[in-house]
């Protein structure tokens, strides 16, 4: 059973790896590095600064002296950086899964593009589990359908472009995903409990 999962896995990144053009190489080389979206995060907090600029009203009497834009934006910070440890300083170490691009099976299979492999081990997706952790949590604080869809959309386009360059199998996305998510709901229930946003 595990077996026919991991070959099923492996079918499906081929698929997606193996549907390739030059221009698709560039735009998905793009959409995976970090810095092509310093922009969206700079808006966000934009956003977050422009909604909640009064002092912060929780029961947390410290906090009610402090902003409550610096609050969700150091908030969205630390779960971000709780999602990418669970995903890279926890569990690829501890799965140790190699990443596709570290497979000797599957060398000369996969098309690299600039020669690119990542590091040695791929799940789950620390790329999918910071993505989602902001996309999720941000849309549960800002509460627009607009802004959910084209997070989500930004989300997808990562997780994409991972498999397209052969670093992630769809499983080490789906895990990263779910890593992601969870940290979001938590880090989200919390700032309910403290009433720092409304439910």
């Amino acid at each position: 059973m595990l077996e026919q999962l991991l070959h099923i896995d492996t079918e499906v990144l081929l698929a997606i790896n193996g549907w390739h053009a030059p221009w698709a190489d560039t735009l998905m080389w793009i959409i995976s590095a970090k810095a092509t979206w310093i922009p969206l995060y700079l808006l966000l907090i934009g956003l977050l600064a422009w909604r909640y600029r009064q002092p912060a009203m929780t029961s947390v009497k410290w906090l009610q002296r402090v902003p409550a834009c610096v609050v969700m934006i150091v908030v969205i910070g630390l779960a971000v950086g709780a999602a990418d440890f669970i995903a890279s300083g926890i569990l690829k170490e501890l799965v140790a899964r190699p990443r596709p691009t570290r497979v000797p099976e599957l060398e000369g299979v996969l098309h690299l593009v600039n020669g690119y492999k990542s590091g040695r081990y791929g799940f789950v997706s620390s790329h999918a589990a910071n993505t989602m952790a902001v996309a999720l949590l941000f849309s549960l604080i800002w509460r627009n359908k607009i802004a959910t869809f084209g997070l989500m959309l930004w989300v997808a386009a990562n997780c994409y472009s991972r498999m397209y360059l052969g670093v992630h199998y769809p499983t080490d996305i789906l895990g990263g995903l779910m890593v992601g998510a969870l940290v979001a709901v938590v880090v989200y229930a919390m700032l309910v409990r403290y009433r720092l946003v409304e439910k």
